[in-house]
């Protein structure tokens, strides 16, 4: 089980997190590894001057956009 958390904080906010979470959960459902994927929203992480903050597990990534999702989600969730 991988564990996706995305922060969704007042500064991530801003920066877009909302479509970061959404474009991960439709990545998950197109995908079908829902039963893989422990997708969680939560605040504050830390690092809000390089948001959207996420982390896979134990590894934070720092500024990701929409665009950068597609990405890591194969290579971090997938695995290619």
């Amino acid at each position: 089980m991988v564990k996706l958390s995305i922060c969704i904080g007042s500064a991530c906010h801003l920066r877009g997190a909302h479509g970061v979470l959404s474009a991960f959960n439709a990545l998950i459902d197109k995908y079908q590894v829902q039963s893989n994927v422990d997708l969680e929203g939560s605040f504050c992480q830390g690092k809000c001057t390089e948001g959207v903050v996420i982390k896979i597990d134990d590894e934070v990534i720092t500024n990701v956009t929409k665009d950068k999702v597609y990405d890591i989600f194969m290579e971090k969730i997938l695995g290619r």
